[in-house]
C-alpha cells in the first residue's frame, strides 16, 4: 500500500418509488469510498430483494438488476476491504432472516473488539459465513430476545467498541445509527417525489444528495438512532456514553469528496485552509506551486493564495487508468507512476517547484512523483504535505499499513526528505490542521498523527494478522 485506502459508503432510502435507483446513484456518487464491491437490498411487500457483486457500481448493476430491485425502500453499500478479504461472502449489505423477519445491514467503520466478540459468539454456537467484523452485530441481533429491532440495537451496540455509521432495513422500517464517538460521517436528507411529498435518504456523504436532488436536513448525531416506518420519523439514543467526540479528521484531509460537507464543514474549504496554514508555517522561495492530482489540488490552491506563488497544473493525471489496468509485459512495469501521472516539462523546466500532497504513507510514491518532476526539468523540488506526519495506523475503518510500514514512524524528517529525493520537506502541524477544520483534538480523532487513540488498543493487528478481520 502506497496511499490510503478508502473506507466504505452506505446509503438508504425510505418511501421512494425509485428507492433502488436512488440508492444506485447514491452509491455511484460515493464510489471513492470503496471500489472492491457493491450491493443493494430493496424492500417490497415485506420481503427483501438482493443484488451484490464484486467491482464498481456501474459494473455490478445493470438495468435488469435495478428493475428487479423494486420497492419503496432500499439500502446500499460500497466496500473496500483489506488484502486477502475481498471475497464474495463479505459483500454488503449483509442480509439474514432472523426470528422477527429479514434484516439487511450496511456498515462503515470498524469494531476494534471484533476478534473478541467473534470468539465469544463462536463459543456460543455462532457460525460465521465471512471474515468481516460487521457479521458480529448480525449474530448479536439474532440472539436478542426482544421483538423490536431498535431495542435489539440499543442492547447490542454498547457491547461493540469502535466506529460505526450504519444503515439497517427490516421488513417494515429503515434504521440509521452512528457510534457515540462520531468517528464516521452519516447524514440525513429529504428528496422531493412530487405532490409536495418527499422520501427520506441517508448517506455517508452529502455529495450523494446532490446527485439525486435531495436536500440535506442534518447530520445524524453521534450516539443517535433514527428510523423511518409508515408512521414517520423516530429518534432515540444508544445507551452508551463516549468519553469524547472523535470525528475522523482524515475525512477532511483525504477521504471525503471535496464537494461534500462533512461534520458540518465544506471539505473543499477545509483543504484550502490546510494549504494556507501550510504556507504560513513553511515558507520557501519558489516559482510555481503544483498539486499531486487530485487529492492535493485544494490544498495547493490555498498554499498558492497564501504564499503568492503562482498555481499551475504541473502534473496531469490520466483519469482513465483504473484499478483493473493490465500490465501486458514486464518491460512496461518500470513505468510505474508514469502510467497515471505525467509532468509538463514545458512548464517545469528550470523552475523551483513546490509540490503539494495530502499525506505520505510509505514514501515510495512520493519519491516517484518527485523524480518525475525532476525528469521534467525542475531545478528544485520542495515537497509540502497538507497534514502532519502519519505515525500510526487507523483502527476505526480505514485500511492502513502497520506502524513499521509508515515512513514517518520510523524515520526523521531529514531521512524522509533524503529518501523521497526532495530539496526540502515540511508537514502541516497538528495545530494548523485543527484550525483548518475549525476544531480541536478534543472533538476530532487524529490518532494516526498523534497516537491519541480514543479507545483502548491492546495490540497492533496491522502487524500480526491483517486478514483476520476486515478493516473497512
Amino acid at each position: 500500500m502506497h496511499s490510503w485506502r478508502e473506507e466504505c459508503a452506505v446509503f438508504g432510502a425510505w418511501g421512494d418509488p425509485e428507492a433502488s435507483r436512488m440508492t444506485y446513484l447514491g452509491l455511484y456518487a460515493q464510489q471513492h469510498r470503496g471500489q472492491e464491491s457493491s450491493g443493494i437490498v430493496s424492500l417490497q411487500d415485506g420481503q427483501h430483494n438482493v443484488h451484490r457483486g464484486m467491482g464498481l457500481v456501474g459494473d455490478v448493476f445493470k438495468e435488469a438488476d435495478l428493475m428487479r430491485l423494486s420497492g419503496k425502500a432500499a439500502v446500499g453499500h460500497n466496500r473496500y476491504s483489506t488484502t486477502g478479504a475481498s471475497l464474495q461472502f463479505n459483500i454488503q449489505p449483509l442480509s439474514a432472516h432472523l426470528l422477527n423477519g429479514p434484516v439487511a445491514l450496511a456498515h462503515n467503520g470498524n469494531f476494534v473488539n471484533a476478534d473478541e466478540m467473534r470468539e465469544e459468539l463462536k463459543q456460543s454456537g455462532a457460525i460465521f459465513q465471512g471474515t468481516n467484523d460487521t457479521e458480529c452485530l448480525l449474530h448479536m441481533l439474532a440472539r436478542n430476545k426482544s421483538n423490536d429491532i431498535v431495542t435489539c440495537l440499543k442492547e447490542s451496540l454498547p457491547r461493540l467498541v469502535g466506529a460505526y455509521s450504519m444503515v439497517l432495513m427490516t421488513n417494515d422500517r429503515l434504521i440509521a445509527a452512528r457510534d457515540p464517538f462520531g468517528f464516521r460521517p452519516l447524514v440525513l436528507g429529504k428528496r422531493p417525489i412530487g405532490d409536495g411529498s418527499f422520501s427520506w435518504v441517508v448517506a455517508s456523504e452529502t455529495c450523494a444528495f446532490d446527485l439525486i436532488g435531495a436536500k440535506l436536513v442534518r447530520e445524524i448525531e453521534p450516539g443517535e438512532i433514527v428510523w423511518f416506518d409508515n408512521s414517520g420519523e423516530h429518534r432515540d439514543k444508544i445507551p452508551q456514553q463516549a468519553p469524547r467526540l472523535a470525528k475522523c479528521v482524515f475525512e477532511h484531509v483525504y477521504f471525503a469528496r471535496p464537494d461534500s460537507q462533512v461534520f458540518g464543514l465544506s471539505v473543499y474549504d477545509s483543504r484550502k485552509r490546510m494549504g494556507e496554514a501550510l504556507a504560513r508555517e513553511n515558507k520557501v522561495e519558489a516559482d510555481l506551486v503544483i498539486p499531486v492530482p487530485d487529492s492535493g489540488t485544494p490544498a495547493a490552491i490555498g498554499y498558492a493564495r497564501e504564499s503568492g506563488i503562482p498555481f499551475e497544473l504541473g502534473i496531469i493525471r490520466n483519469h482513465y487508468i483504473g484499478r483493473t489496468f493490465i500490465q501486458p509485459s514486464q518491460s512496461i512495469r518500470s513505468f510505474g507512476v508514469k502510467i497515471k501521472l505525467n509532468a509538463q516539462s514545458e512548464l517545469l523546466k528550470g523552475k523551483r517547484v513546490v509540490v503539494i500532497d495530502d499525506s505520505i504513507v510509505r514514501g515510495t510514491t512520493s519519491q516517484k512523483i518527485i523524480r518525475l518532476v525532476r525528469a521534467a526539468g525542475a531545478k528544485e523540488v520542495h515537497f509540502r504535505i497538507a497534514s502532519p506526519p502519519t505515525t500510526g495506523p487507523c483502527y476505526y475503518g480505514v485500511d492502513t499499513p502497520g506502524k513499521s510500514q509508515l515512513i514517518a514512524a520510523q524515520n526523521s524528517l531529514d531521512q524522509i526528505r533524503e529518501f523521497i529525493d526532495a530539496d526540502s520537506l515540511a508537514y502541516l502541524s497538528v495545530e494548523g490542521m485543527m484550525k483548518a477544520v475549525r476544531g480541536s483534538s478534543e472533538e476530532f480523532c487524529s490518532a494516526c498523527f498523534d497516537g491519541n487513540y480514543p479507545t483502548k488498543i491492546d495490540e497492533d493487528p496491522k502487524e500480526s494478522s491483517r486478514d483476520s478481520v476486515d478493516k473497512k
